[in-house]
C-alpha cells in the first residue's frame, strides 16, 4: 500500500571515505578495500530503495556532486515542514561545498512543485539539517541536536522560521555527533533513543515530554549498528541491521523491521535515517498540540 511518504535519496556515485569528521569514519580501512565497499555501497543503496518502495514511499533519486563525498547523506540538507525548506549550513570544510549543491537541489524541486520556498541560514550558524532537528508528528514539535555540529544559537532560526516548538537536546559525546544517531521518533508516541549520548538536562526534557511507557531506551550495541538511525513510515522501520534484542522489542510493540546492510555507508558514520529525506512532512491537525515544556 502507497503511503504519503516523499523519500530524497542521493545516488552513490561519488561516495567514499576519504576524511575523517566524526569517531565512525575509518578512510585508511576504507582505502585498503575501497572497489569492494563501492560495490557493496551500491548494493546496499540499492536494498534501501527497495526497502523503501515495498512499504509504499514515493523516491526520487537525483545525483550527488563530484568532491562531495558525504552528500549521499541528505538527512544533513535540510529542514522540511509544509513545503517549506531551511538549507542547512555545515560546521566542518569538507562538508561546506554541500551548502550551494543542496540549495540547487531544494530550488530544482521547488520549480518542480514539491517544495514551496528554500531559505538559507546567516552564515555561520551552523545547522546540519534533518541530522539534528527531527519532526515529532506525534507531539507536534521538533526535537533539535546542538554541540558537535549544530549551533546552540540555531534552534531559535528554526523556531521563528517555521512556527513551532524546538526542543533543545544537547548531545554530549563524539560517536552521537547528531541528534539522529541516537534519536529516533516513532509512530504513535514510541520514542527509540540512546540517554547516554544527551546531557542530564536534556535527559529531563526528554522524560518530561515522553511518557515511560513510550520510551525505548537502546544499548551502545544497537548505536554501533545504526539501528536509531532509521526511517519510520507508519509500523514501518527500515534500518541497518538490527540486534536481536530490538528487534524483538520493536516487534512486541507492533512494528515491522526491514534490514538493510548499510554497513560501508556506516564506515562514514551514517545509517538509513542518515540516506534520507522526507519532502512531504506536514503538521497534522488532527495530531495532538505540541506539549509544554517544563
Amino acid at each position: 500500500m502507497r503511503s504519503d511518504a516523499h523519500i530524497l535519496l542521493i545516488d552513490p556515485a561519488h561516495f567514499d571515505v576519504r576524511y575523517a569528521i566524526n569517531p565512525w569514519m575509518q578512510p585508511v580501512h576504507w582505502a585498503r578495500e575501497r572497489d569492494v565497499y563501492m560495490a557493496r555501497a551500491r548494493a546496499g543503496f540499492d536494498a534501501l530503495y527497495a526497502a523503501l518502495v515495498s512499504i509504499g514511499c514515493r523516491v526520487s533519486v537525483m545525483p550527488g556532486a563530484p568532491g562531495l563525498p558525504d552528500m549521499v547523506f541528505p538527512a544533513n540538507a535540510g529542514i522540511v515542514l509544509d513545503g517549506r525548506v531551511l538549507v542547512a549550513r555545515f560546521r566542518h570544510p569538507e562538508r561546506q561545498g554541500e551548502e550551494a549543491a543542496f540549495e540547487a537541489l531544494f530550488r530544482r524541486l521547488q520549480a518542480q512543485g514539491v517544495v514551496n520556498s528554500v531559505t538559507m541560514l546567516p552564515v555561520g550558524c551552523y545547522q546540519e539539517g534533518a541530522g539534528d532537528c527531527i519532526w515529532d508528528a506525534h507531539r507536534g514539535l521538533f526535537w533539535a541536536g546542538w554541540g558537535p555540529r549544530s549551533s546552540r544559537m540555531a534552534i531559535d532560526h528554526i523556531e521563528a522560521h517555521f512556527g513551532h516548538t524546538v526542543v533543545p537536546l544537547e548531545l554530549v559525546t563524539a560517536q552521537s555527533y547528531h541528534l539522529d544517531v541516537c534519536f529516533c521518533p516513532l509512530a504513535g508516541g514510541d520514542l527509540l533513543y540512546y540517554p547516554p549520548a544527551l546531557s542530564a538536562a536534556s535527559r529531563a526534557r526528554v522524560e518530561a515530554l515522553v511518557a515511560p511507557a513510550q520510551r525505548i531506551e537502546a544499548t551502545a550495541q544497537d548505536l554501533a549498528h545504526f539501528n536509531v538511525n532509521a526511517v519510520n513510515v507508519g509500523r514501518d522501520i527500515v534500518m541497518s541491521r538490527c540486534t536481536d534484542r530490538l528487534r524483538a522489542t520493536l516487534t512486541a510493540r507492533g512494528y515491522r523491521v526491514h534490514e538493510v546492510d548499510l554497513a560501508p555507508f556506516m564506515l562514514s558514520g551514517g545509517g538509513a535515517f542518515c540516506m534520507t529525506l522526507r519532502l512531504d512532512r506536514r503538521v497534522d491537525a488532527a495530531q495532538p498540540a505540541a506539549c509544554a515544556l517544563a
